[in-house]
């Protein structure tokens, strides 16, 4: 696998989505939020995910430069229709009026419905913490197929809907949370299928409803949900309220649209900590409480006790120092692309 330099895949990024009719504007926020997710270690949610974008754009299913419409509002609360753009720009200006409400009134609230996938969803949290404020982030996928069985069933009914959290710290990296509400986020399997590896048992079933560890199963299949084939009641649970807030609330709906169009439904959440205490000593207690869990005596076999975020720290840290592997198939389907957009040489793929 290549060993590829951050802002060199964030050169090739925006130079793909621009061959295709992209924007400049938006082929770098696209750019910037899948090679961030690529240096967090979630390569799931990296460039990988650039051709199937690519392909959305062309068949229509994503709208480059579709207008950010927000249908309702009140000083606290946004209803956004993102008329089918990419998620990453209009959840983005979401969160970002988000925040803005919150600095004036402490807290505030939105839902978005009608835009693309949103990537890794952290990233909109990560925005309100940084601003000094707890951030929330929700996401289902519409009416779009579904990919999760339902903890006792078979067939898939539910999305992964991940779920996010982020809070300010005086802490190195971001204290946040960041997972679907399934066993596995659904990028994770396709990436084992791009690397030719086999995926944990408890991950997916076959169309029979049989325990797979093949990631090519999933076609007919489903994932499970969080807890798997013990526990999965409480991540179905998780999921279905994903549903009513992302879906329901959004007014999305749920079920499968016969077009099959990715259509992600958010709920965004900004609440000001300096409503309730004094940032600064906020800041200073999630840091010393962050590291009140990392003084637990590691358990056998265990590294030691990591806070929420901080792999991702890591991640991000040792491969914006030494690049980001690139699995093989990715890269000769990135190279194609350049070469259908005439740009191969320029990007070092020729």
């Amino acid at each position: 696998m290549p060993k590829v330099p951050a802002e060199r895949l964030r050169e090739i990024g925006c130079a793909l989505l621009m061959a295709n009719a992209v924007p400049e504007d938006e082929a770098a926020t696209v750019a910037r939020h899948v090679v961030n997710a690529n240096l967090a270690g979630h390569d799931s949610h990296g460039v990988i995910m650039l051709p199937n974008y690519i392909e959305r754009v062309r068949v229509g299913h994503i709208v480059p430069g579709a207008p950010f419409t927000i249908v309702q509002e009140s000083p606290t609360t946004t209803v956004v229709d993102g008329n089918w753009g990419f998620g990453y720009v209009i959840n983005e200006r979401a969160m970002q009026l988000t925040i803005e409400k919150a600095e004036t009134h402490n807290i505030a609230a939105c839902t978005v419905f009608r835009q693309g996938h949103v990537g890794r969803l952290a990233s909109y949290p990560l925005m309100a913490a940084r601003a000094g404020m707890i951030g929330m982030a929700w996401a289902d996928s519409g009416r779009s197929p579904k990919g999760v069985a339902p903890f006792g069933g078979r067939a898939a009914r539910l999305g992964t809907n991940p779920w996010a959290m982020a809070v300010p710290s005086d802490l190195d990296g971001p204290f946040c949370m960041d997972f679907a509400t399934s066993a596995v986020a659904m990028g994770k399997i396709k990436l084992a299928e791009a690397r030719g590896q086999e995926v944990p048992r408890g991950w997916i079933v076959d169309k029979d409803g049989e325990l797979s560890t093949d990631p090519k199963a999933i076609a007919g299949g489903a994932l499970l949900p969080l807890g798997g084939p013990g526990e999965g009641y409480k991540g179905t649970a998780l999921a279905a309220m994903g549903e009513v807030f992302c879906g329901i609330l959004t007014g999305l709906g749920f079920g499968v649209e016969p077009t099959g169009r990715h259509n992600d439904g958010c709920f965004l959440i900004a609440i000001k900590v300096d409503a309730f205490r004094p940032l600064l000593t906020f800041r200073r207690d999630v840091a010393e409480f962050a590291q009140y869990l990392k003084d637990t005596p590691p358990a056998k076999g265990s590294s030691g006790v990591l806070y929420p975020g901080e792999v991702e720290h890591i991640a991000e840290r040792k491969r914006g120092a030494e690049g980001v592997e690139i699995e093989d198939a990715t890269w000769k389907k990135l190279g194609a692309l350049a070469a259908e957009g005439g740009i191969a040489e320029r990007l070092g793929f020729a």
